[in-house]
Parts: C-alpha cells; sequence; structure tokens
C-alpha cells in the first residue's frame, strides 16, 4: 500500500484500501506486520510541528493499531514515551521504538498485562520515573473478541474483556492521578460501539458504553485540578485487533464497507486527533468524546 499524502486535498473515500480484503485468520492479540494491506500508522506519513515539545506520555497497546499511531505521532511532535503492549507484540513494539528514536525521542519499552492490577499501577509508577514525570495518558489498549450469541460469551471472556478495558483504565487513572501536574490529560479510547453496538461484540460494546460514562464524570471531578480528560471513539479501524478474533473471520473481507466512506478507517487517522487532545490546543475542552468513524455520526 502506498502511503497518502495526509497534508494533500484528495478524495476520502478513495485515500485508502477498500474492500474486498482476504481472510487473514491471527491468533489475539495479532501482529500488525502479519496483516494484509499493512495498516498504516504514519510510519510515512506523519509530520510533527512541536506541539508536544517536552511532553512525557504513557500509552498502552503502542505496539500497533491506534497505539502505534499515537505514539508516533507524539514523538515526532517533541514528546518521549512509555510503550506498554503484552510480551506477545513484542516484534511490533521494536518496530515503534525505532521509529520514536529516529525522532531524536525517548523510547521506553515496559512490557506486561494491564488487566493485573499490580502491574497496571506499577506500570503508572515507572513510567514517571524513567520519564521523570508524566503529563500525558494515553489508554488504547483494548479486548475485543466476538461472539454470535450471549451463550457463547463465557463468564471468563466477559470478565477479561471488562479486565483490560474497564478495569486496567481505572486502575491506571487512579495511579496517574496524583502524579500528573496541571496542564496534564488524560485520553481514553471509546468506540463506535459505545452508542451503536453490534450484536457479536456484546461484551466489548459494554466496556467502551462504560468508557464514555467513566470519562466524562473523571473529567469533571478534575477539572478544577487544571488536568483534562476526553476521549476518542473511533469507527471501523483496520488494525490487528480485527482479524484476531475481534471480527468474525467472514467479515474481514468486506471489513469497513458499510461505512458512508467505504472503507475501514487507518491508524494514521487518528493521530492528529489524539495529539489535538494531548496538546494545548485543546486547552478549553475536556468531557468529550470525538468520533472517527467514517461517517456513522456519534449522538
Amino acid at each position: 500500500m502506498s502511503t497518502p499524502n495526509q497534508y494533500a486535498m484528495q478524495d476520502p473515500t478513495k485515500q485508502y484500501p477498500k474492500p474486498e480484503f482476504d481472510e487473514q485468520p491471527q491468533s489475539a492479540p495479532g501482529l500488525a506486520k502479519a496483516m494484509r494491506p499493512k495498516p498504516d500508522h504514519g510510519e510515512d506519513s506523519y509530520k510533527g510541528f512541536g506541539r508536544l515539545a517536552g511532553r512525557r506520555a504513557l500509552i498502552t497497546g503502542a505496539d500497533s493499531g491506534i497505539g502505534r499511531a499515537a505514539a508516533i505521532a507524539f514523538a515526532r511532535e517533541g514528546a518521549d514515551i512509555v510503550l506498554n503492549y503484552l510480551p506477545s507484540e513484542e516484534a511490533d513494539a521494536k518496530e515503534v521504538v525505532a521509529l520514536i528514536e529516529q525522532a531524536g525521542r525517548r523510547a521506553i519499552a515496559l512490557p506486561g498485562d494491564i488487566s493485573e492490577e499490580t502491574f497496571a499501577t506499577q506500570l503508572v509508577r515507572q513510567a514517571h520515573e524513567k520519564l521523570g514525570g508524566l503529563d500525558i495518558v494515553v489508554n488504547v489498549a483494548g479486548k475485543q473478541t466476538a461472539q454470535k450469541s450471549i451463550a457463547d460469551v463465557t463468564t471468563e471472556q466477559f470478565d477479561a474483556t471488562f479486565k483490560t478495558n474497564v478495569y486496567a483504565l481505572f486502575w491506571i487513572c487512579k495511579a496517574a492521578l496524583p502524579l500528573l501536574p496541571a496542564g496534564a490529560t488524560i485520553i481514553n479510547t471509546a468506540s463506535i460501539q459505545s452508542y451503536q453496538p453490534s450484536p457479536t461484540l456484546l461484551d466489548y460494546a459494554s466496556t467502551k458504553s462504560a468508557i464514555v460514562g467513566f470519562t466524562k464524570a473523571l473529567a469533571k471531578q478534575v477539572a478544577e485540578k487544571g488536568i483534562r480528560v476526553n476521549a476518542v471513539a473511533p469507527g471501523p479501524i483496520w488494525t490487528p485487533l480485527q482479524p484476531s478474533g475481534g471480527q468474525p473471520q467472514e467479515k474481514i473481507p468486506t471489513f469497513g464497507e458499510q461505512s458512508p466512506l467505504g472503507r475501514p478507517g487507518q491508524p494514521a487517522e487518528l493521530a492528529s486527533i489524539y495529539v489535538f487532545l494531548a496538546s494545548q490546543e485543546s486547552s478549553y475542552v475536556t468531557g468529550e468524546i470525538y468520533g472517527v468513524t467514517g461517517g456513522n455520526p456519534l449522538p
């Protein structure tokens, strides 16, 4: 896939590949390097303008997908990054570390499972220590497993989805807030599933609805401290989450086709939103949910 120039006017319906795609099953959590076509995270397209110069960010799910796109963009805007991901995602994570270092910024890899409270809390403390401070927290990592019936959703799956998507968010934010200075930002990742849930994503959609409520409530709670909390709500985005069980395999060939733009979004198309919410340019924005959905508007 050739990399579009994101700064040149063009037809968004033709900017990136459209269905049909090949079926391409992967074991969860999946790797970006195994996808066809490979996702665009902004590796060759994102240009920085110094909007996050001197900032220090913790990003979960930073090995691939939306988290990787945010990490690349943040580094090119001048931020140092702590990357969190699962140990099985090391191959993708190494690529991100190299890209951050090529941008002249620090990349500190802290792999581990944020669905475990002890690790999630330690992750925040270690990020703060290794970066010499912390002023941006980006919660992207998520678990999504499609099931056709509620009868197929085991208690184990339901619990694991909530632990990864909601509990980890709670643990990370709770640990981070005492360490964050005025002017810091927290960016969570909701979904169009928060508002328009698919029948095959019962547990995932429920967690994403919880993230919307969590974000709005926390934003009001910490506003007086000068800390802002917002969320991004993506639509169908071409990431390893999809072919590794996030969608039924038969839906992968036409993934994103039903959006008004007729294609899935690429992670690079979300990077600038995360940068905006992390930067001082969004100083009067808190408690908001930003949709990046390909034309399916949020309420």
